[in-house]
C-alpha cells in the first residue's frame, strides 16, 4: 500500500507560525503534513525553518544520505523560496538547476530505493509583504513553476504546482496561513493520490 510519505522542505513544511518570534509551529491540527493523515497518509515531516536547496557537494551528500535512510513510498520535495530570498537573489532557472543537481544525485545514489516515487512541488508564488518587498523576487517565484516542471520532466518524476491550489499567505508574503495549510493539504492529497495510483498499478 503506497501511503507512506517523506516530506522534505522548509518552514512551510515544518509548519512555521509567522506570529511566533522563536520559530514556533502551528498546532498539529493546522499543519498540512498532519492534515494529510486524515486522508490516510502516514507522514514523516522533514521540514526545517530556513531550509534551501542543497547545492554544495557536502550539503547534497548529507541530504541524500539522510533521505536514503528513511522508509517511505513517496518523497515530496518543496524548496526554493528561501533560495529566492537570499541576498544574491538567484533566478528561477538557477533554482531549478540547483534542484536538478540535488535530485539527480539522490535518484542515482546507491542507497536510494528505485521503487520510491518523487513528487517535486513548486511553492505557491510569494506576495508583497513584510518579507517580500522586491518585485523581482515575486516575479521569480511565479516563474519557478515553469522551471520546476521542466526539471521534473527531465528527471521523470512527479510534479505539482501549489500555485494552483489557492493557498492563502500571511502578512509576510511567504508563509501559509491556517487556511493556507488546509488548502495545501487538499491540493497535495489530490496530487499524491494520482501518483500513488500509478505507482501501485491501480
Amino acid at each position: 500500500m503506497c501511503r507512506r510519505l517523506l516530506c522534505y522542505g522548509d518552514s512551510n513544511t515544518y509548519g512555521y507560525d509567522p506570529r511566533s518570534y522563536l520559530g514556533g509551529r502551528y498546532p498539529e491540527s493546522v499543519r498540512w503534513t498532519a492534515l494529510l493523515r486524515e486522508y490516510g497518509w502516514g507522514v514523516i515531516n522533514r521540514g526545517e525553518n530556513g531550509h534551501s536547496i542543497p547545492c554544495s557537494d557536502g550539503k547534497i551528500n548529507a541530504a541524500v544520505q539522510s533521505l536514503c535512510r528513511e522508509k517511505a513510498d513517496i518523497l515530496t520535495v518543496m524548496l526554493g523560496s528561501n533560495d529566492l530570498l537570499q541576498p544574491s537573489c538567484p533566478s528561477a532557472r538557477e533554482c531549478a538547476d540547483r534542484m536538478e543537481r540535488f535530485l539527480a544525485t539522490l535518484l542515482h545514489a546507491e542507497g536510494w530505493e528505485k521503487s520510491r516515487e518523487v513528487l517535486l512541488i513548486v511553492p505557491p508564488p510569494m506576495a508583497p509583504g513584510d518579507w517580500v518587498r522586491d518585485e523581482k523576487i515575486i516575479a521569480a517565484s511565479h516563474r519557478l513553476a515553469e522551471c520546476y516542471e521542466d526539471t521534473a520532466r527531465l528527471l521523470n518524476i512527479g510534479f505539482a504546482d501549489a500555485g494552483s491550489w489557492d493557498v492563502d499567505l500571511t502578512y509576510d508574503g511567504v508563509h501559509f496561513s491556517e487556511a493556507g495549510h488546509l488548502a495545501f493539504a487538499k491540493g497535495i492529497n489530490k496530487a499524491l493520490s494520482v501518483l500513488a495510483s500509478k505507482d501501485c498499478g491501480d
